[in-house]
C-alpha cells in the first residue's frame, strides 16, 4: 500500500511537471512595469521595443512622459522603475547623487558608439570652425544663438555651463531652447539657406545621420563627444523582479536598428506601430534578450513574442 501511494505522489508530480513551471516568472507586484520616456525619439523606440516585448510576455508596461532631471528623482522615489536612457558621461552630474546614494541601480549599457555634442554643416567647419574655442570669435555670424532641444536635457545644462564659463568666451551667445523637432527644423531651414548655425547633435539620429554636419572638438571634459547610453533601474528592482529585471539587463540595441526605427517615427509614424513593425521583420533580435527569461506566468518566452507578434 505505501508503494502504490509512493507511485500516486510520483506520478502527480511528474505530471505537474510535464504540464510546465508552475510557478510565476516574477511576484503579481511586477506585472506592472512603469518607463520614463523623456521625448526623445531614440528613447521613444527603444522603449516602444521594450514595452512591446514586455505587453507579449504578459507584463503592463506604461510609458510617462517625464524630463530627464524628473527622471531620476522619480526612481529614487520608486514612482517608475526603468529608464533606457542614461547617457553618459552627458548625465554624470545629474545622476551622481542618485548613484552615490544607491538609489538608482545600473542595470547595463544598451547602446554602445553613440555620440552627442555641438555640432556644425560642414561649410562652417572648412570656414575654420572646428572647436569650441573657435565659436568664441564668430558669434555675430551665428547671430550670437546655440540652439539646443528642451529645458531640463542633459545637453541644455552643459551648453549653458559652457556659455558661463569665462575661459570659454562665449558671452556672447544664448541658448535657445526647443523641442528636438523645432531644433532640426530651425537647423534644416538655415542649412538649407548656406546660414551659418550651430546647435546640439547626437548620433543615432536618423536626419542628423543624413546631415553633412560636423562635430565640434574642444568638449570633451563637459561629456559631449563619443557616448554610451545605459539602463537605470530603481533600487532593489532586479532582486524583487528577477525575471523583468533579467530582461532589461539582457536589453542591447545598435544604431542601425534605431536609425531605421527613428527615421519612420521622425516621419510620423507611432513609436508602438514602428516597434511591432520592425520586431515582426527583425524576429531573431528578440533571442539574446529573452536569454533566460520566461513570461511573466513561467512560460515559453520566445514563444509567446513570436504568437504575439503573428497577431
Amino acid at each position: 500500500m505505501g508503494n502504490l501511494r509512493t507511485r500516486i505522489v510520483l506520478g502527480s508530480m511528474v505530471g505537474l511537471m510535464a504540464a510546465g513551471p508552475a510557478l510565476a516568472g516574477d511576484p503579481e507586484t511586477c506585472k506592472a512595469v512603469k518607463l520614463s520616456d523623456v521625448g526623445w525619439t531614440d528613447i521613444q523606440v527603444t522603449t516602444a521595443l521594450a514595452s512591446t516585448v514586455l505587453g507579449a510576455l504578459g507584463y503592463q508596461p506604461e510609458a510617462k512622459q517625464l524630463s530627464v532631471p524628473v527622471t531620476f528623482s522619480a526612481l529614487k522615489d520608486k514612482d517608475i522603475d526603468v529608464f533606457l536612457g542614461n547617457w553618459m558621461p552627458a548625465q554624470t552630474d545629474a545622476i551622481k547623487e542618485y548613484t552615490q546614494d544607491g538609489s538608482i541601480e545600473v542595470a547595463g549599457q544598451n547602446l554602445e558608439g553613440a555620440g552627442f555634442g555641438l555640432v556644425v554643416p560642414d561649410y562652417v567647419t572648412a570656414e575654420g570652425v572646428k572647436s569650441l574655442a573657435d565659436l568664441a570669435t564668430v558669434a555675430d555670424k551665428f547671430d550670437g544663438k546655440i540652439y539646443g532641444i528642451e529645458a531640463g536635457a542633459s545637453g541644455n545644462r552643459i551648453i549653458l555651463d559652457m556659455i558661463a564659463d569665462p575661459k570659454n568666451n562665449l558671452s556672447g551667445y544664448e541658448l535657445v531652447e526647443s523641442s528636438e523637432a523645432g531644433m532640426l527644423t530651425q537647423a534644416e531651414q538655415m542649412i538649407k539657406d548656406k546660414q551659418w548655425v550651430v546647435f546640439l547633435g547626437w548620433t543615432p539620429h536618423p536626419v542628423m545621420g543624413e546631415m553633412k554636419i560636423d562635430y565640434l572638438g574642444g568638449m570633451e571634459s563637459s561629456g559631449f563627444g563619443g557616448a554610451q547610453v545605459f539602463t537605470d533601474v530603481r533600487k532593489g528592482y532586479p532582486a524583487e523582479c528577477p525575471n523583468v529585471g533579467k530582461f532589461f539587463t539582457n536589453l542591447k540595441f545598435n544604431l542601425s536598428m534605431e536609425n531605421a526605427m527613428m527615421d519612420s517615427v521622425i516621419k510620423g509614424g507611432n513609436p508602438n506601430d514602428v516597434a511591432k513593425d520592425w520586431l515582426k521583420a527583425n524576429p531573431d533580435a528578440v533571442t539574446p534578450w529573452l536569454d533566460g527569461v520566461t513570461t511573466f506566468d513561467g512560460g515559453d518566452a520566445a514563444a509567446a513574442v513570436k504568437a504575439a507578434l503573428a497577431g
